[in-house]
């Protein structure tokens, strides 16, 4: 970890030359447009950098994150990434990623007041409502803990999934596929939790259809 201002700087610099010294043209080529083919929505937490794990580069992978991987229909940052990465950058793959021990949804099962977190919180301490049948007959408190980090990163998906250009743009398109992901901290893999685009799109269209079929 840098132990310094100025360290940051330096670690900057080296990599702008191990860059230059691989591809001169990099920085050129970076600078002309961004086409990925990726939007990663994903937790705040320092511990799950989104190109590092997944191993894509500059470029390839368009990155909101923020608490427990949330996409609340009220939070204007979101759904403001989600309408230009899927309406304006045209990718074709939506990821939301969440990660087990996850300190978002810790503290949503606390009986705490959390002050300006609460209305954040409520959210996942709504999908627990959802799943509590389920959640409740859990004993071990990791395990109920990662249980209801694997319901909220579905939740998530399908709130991205409730949006208009979400939906429009997969019925004409049959793109972006919406995946559901967690990122294990203790052996650094992520498990795909095989969300069904399609299936879950017409599932909730039912409700939330924004287009005519």
């Amino acid at each position: 970890m840098p132990s310094s201002y100025n360290q940051i700087f330096e670690n900057n610099r080296r990599w702008v030359a191990q860059r230059t010294a691989t591809d001169p043209t990099f920085f050129d080529q970076l600078a002309q447009d961004q086409k990925p083919g990726w939007l990663w929505i994903g937790c705040a937490d320092s511990r799950v950098p989104a190109n590092e794990i997944t191993g894509l580069d500059l470029g390839d992978l368009f990155v909101h994150r923020n608490i427990a991987n949330l996409v609340p229909n009220t939070d204007l940052n979101s759904q403001s990434v989600i309408q230009y990465a899927v309406g304006t950058l045209g990718v074709d793959h939506v990821v939301v990623c969440g990660h087990y021990g996850c300190g978002g949804v810790k503290a949503a099962m606390q009986a705490a007041d959390l002050g300006l977190l609460n209305p954040w919180l409520r959210n996942i301490r709504d999908v627990y409502r959802m799943h509590a049948a389920e959640l409740n007959v859990i004993e071990d408190q990791t395990e109920r803990t990662n249980r209801l980090v694997e319901f909220n990163v579905i939740e998530q998906c399908r709130n991205v999934l409730k949006m208009a250009v979400v939906q429009k743009r997969y019925l004409k398109a049959g793109t972006p596929e919406v995946h559901g992901w967690v990122y294990d901290l203790h052996d650094g893999l992520l498990k795909d939790l095989h969300v069904d685009t399609g299936a879950l799109l017409e599932e909730l269209r039912a409700i939330y259809a924004l287009t005519p079929d």
